[in-house]
């Protein structure tokens, strides 16, 4: 039987990177976001626009994928997001309540659209999240962001609890930077490439790919024991400080 799976955030750059993979191991997709002109066509997919940073919108791309599938998805990835880097004193309050409904927001509203769709429908899933290694260990200037994404942990853990008895896995993805759409100004030249490459113990910072992977594997059945866990994906960052000598 195919598995099916609706992605929230589809035109992000970790979204498409996850759909190509899913689409390689025979998934049926639906793909929600503002912005569905910026996703390609493919055969027996949905492209859903909706804003799931609202209850109404995630509701609504809940509901679109269920027709499409004839029953709620066996997962879902909300890779809805949006990255602020910016001192305290120089955030907005614009950019602070945007971050929260980029974020957080949108965990939370897909979270309870996806539980009581299964709950009516009396069946197990999957659900991913995404949190970020600034809400484990303090990063400079990354306050709202951190703020989000630790909710957001306290969110998997919350959930795990409340659908185990369902049989929903909850589960949620810190990463560092990754390299995509919505981070290139940060590694727009060589030296900030270098700069950022050289706070992490493997040398490199993240790809697309390298979220698409662990994720297809959390939502998929290979990952049925796994719930409520946070898991980083951060070339060491959180773990490993490498012995430095002094030059």
């Amino acid at each position: 039987m195919t598995a099916t799976c609706l992605i929230t955030g589809a035109s992000g750059g970790v979204a498409r990177a996850l759909a190509t993979t899913l689409r390689a191991q025979g998934w049926r997709l639906a793909l929600a976001t503002r912005r569905v002109d910026a996703l390609p066509e493919e055969p027996d997919e949905a492209r859903i626009r909706a804003d799931v940073s609202t209850e109404a919108g995630a509701f609504e791309a809940l509901e679109a994928a269920e027709k499409t599938f004839g029953a709620p998805p066996d997962a879902v990835a909300n890779c809805a997001g949006a990255v602020l880097v910016a001192p305290l004193a120089r955030t907005s309050e614009a950019q602070y309540r945007d971050c929260l409904a980029a974020n957080l927001d949108t965990a939370f509203f897909v979270s309870k659209a996806y539980s009581g769709a299964l709950s009516k429908a009396k069946r197990p899933g999957s659900l991913l999240l995404f949190s970020s290694v600034a809400a484990g260990m303090g990063v400079s200037n990354h306050a709202a962001i951190a703020m989000a994404k630790g909710g957001i942990e306290a969110l998997v853990r919350a959930l795990a609890a409340d659908f185990s008895a369902l049989g929903l896995r909850v589960n949620a993805i810190a990463p560092g930077l990754m390299h995509t759409p919505g981070t290139a100004r940060m590694v727009s030249s060589e030296a900030a490439r270098e700069q950022i490459a050289a706070q992490y113990p493997l040398g490199r910072y993240g790809r697309a790919e390298d979220a698409a992977e662990l994720s297809a594997f959390l939502l998929s059945e290979r990952a049925a024991w796994i719930s409520g866990q946070i898991i980083a994906l951060d070339g060491g960052f959180s773990a490993v400080r490498p012995y430095v000598r002094k030059a």
